[in-house]
């Protein structure tokens, strides 16, 4: 009788042991089709926007009043921080530059660095949070309140309504941005450089030297990349919300990450087909 219990008694044992083992996996897996869910259902929510956009004259003249929101609203504070973030690397540049004899490059790589990565990485960041949060929040709050189940009793689609213009507006609004940021980031670090004791002539030299028509284009393709992914991942989770305000919060927060995470990794990948090894720039 003691040996059937003690061998019960390991049984049990093992299988905890087993369910401990495979919770990593399991997990794992979970997550995957999580994120796989979450892809396809983006994708979806992209091709009926843009279905939308390219046979619905209003969702263009909706788009009109995003702008604004995307755009007149975040536009000081891209600014500001990219006249900043120019003005940092300028310093660090010129102080580098100087030491080793190489200041006629300060221009030059400055320009470079500003207008490939910083200032459209940089606008989707903030832009992300000025105004994506707000997207996020303003859709969620409208499904927890049963809005958009209104919508559709009036026959009026909310990815129509609610999405296709958002994405127009970020289409349009990031690059727009993004022009800004470069010219105030440049202008920043060029007195920045002077201050540094680089030469202002050779500044400026070396700008109209190592920056082409096509790194400034490459950029601006960036930024409406940027601007097209997080309006769409703001919007997705906005139409996810459940449970209340909390729901909301819960909404906007994952909006504002997911939109980070996804602009880093996209950056990554443009900047290899745009600017990696092999391609002529």
């Amino acid at each position: 009788m003691q040996k059937h219990e003690t061998g019960d008694v390991l049984d049990r044992t093992a299988q905890e042991v087993v369910k401990v083992a495979a919770m990593p996996t399991q997990f794992a897996f979970e997550r995957l089709f999580t994120f796989l869910d979450n892809v396809g259902e983006a994708v979806t929510l992209l091709v009926r926007a843009l279905g939308c956009a390219l046979t619905r004259r209003a969702v263009w003249v909706d788009s009109l009043t995003y702008m604004g929101v995307l755009g007149v609203n975040s536009l000081m504070i891209v600014v500001v921080t990219v006249t900043f973030s120019g003005m940092v690397l300028s310093l660090y540049s010129s102080l580098l530059a100087v030491k080793y004899g190489a200041g006629s490059y300060v221009g030059g790589g400055l320009g470079l660095s500003l207008v490939r990565e910083m200032a459209p990485v940089v606008t989707a960041v903030v832009v992300t949070a000025r105004a994506g949060s707000a997207i996020a929040a303003e859709i969620g709050s409208m499904k927890v309140s049963e809005q958009i189940d209104a919508l559709r009793s009036l026959a009026i689609g909310p990815v129509e309504y609610l999405v296709a213009p958002r994405i127009l507006a970020g289409l349009v609004v990031f690059p727009m941005l993004t022009a800004f940021a470069n010219v105030a980031g440049l202008v920043g670090g060029y007195f920045v450089a002077v201050a540094s004791r680089v030469s202002g002539g050779s500044f400026e030299q070396s700008l109209a030297q190592m920056v082409t028509g096509r790194d400034i284009t490459m950029g601006l393709i960036k930024a409406a990349v940027f601007g097209l992914v997080v309006t769409l991942v703001c919007c997705q989770q906005g139409l996810r919300t459940t449970g209340g305000a909390t729901g909301v919060g819960r909404s906007t927060t994952n909006a504002v990450v997911i939109s980070i995470v996804v602009i880093y990794m996209v950056n990554f990948f443009l900047a290899m087909l745009m600017f990696g090894p092999g391609v002529r720039t």
